[in-house]
């Protein structure tokens, strides 16, 4: 099998993470999934910010690991994780970087939910 590539962000393709300063409350049916004041937003090149959530706020319980893996060559490989509870829609609605490569390592330990899956409240600091 052929060696992943392995990217570093620059001005072709920057990369940036910081934190977010306030407070995100993601819930599921009217329960709560994550409660985090400590999150993570990383920003990509055109794409659209991503809120990263550390996994001590998650309940990690209502979370259930899935096979689904997928490979950014700046980051790495990202593992999925679905709410069994929500049917297909939420089979993959949950990604996480394990081993992240060094250029982005402030994500490990952390989950980033899908948008459109959740409900998403976020209470500016």
């Amino acid at each position: 099998m052929p060696e992943k590539p392995i990217k570093i962000p620059g001005p072709d393709h920057p990369i940036t993470i910081t934190a977010y300063g306030g407070r995100i409350v993601i819930r599921l049916n009217g329960q709560t999934i994550a409660d985090s004041r400590n999150i993570l937003t990383l920003r990509e090149a055109s794409y659209p910010a991503v809120h990263y959530i550390p996994r001590a706020d998650v309940d990690m319980a209502a979370l259930a690991r899935s096979d689904h893996t997928t490979y950014c060559p700046y980051k790495g490989d990202a593992s999925y994780f679905g709410v069994p509870t929500g049917g297909a829609q939420l089979a993959n609605a949950i990604w996480s970087y394990e081993a992240p490569y060094s250029a982005v390592v402030e994500i490990r330990d952390h989950l980033a939910f899908y948008p459109d899956r959740f409900e998403i409240v976020e209470h500016s600091a």
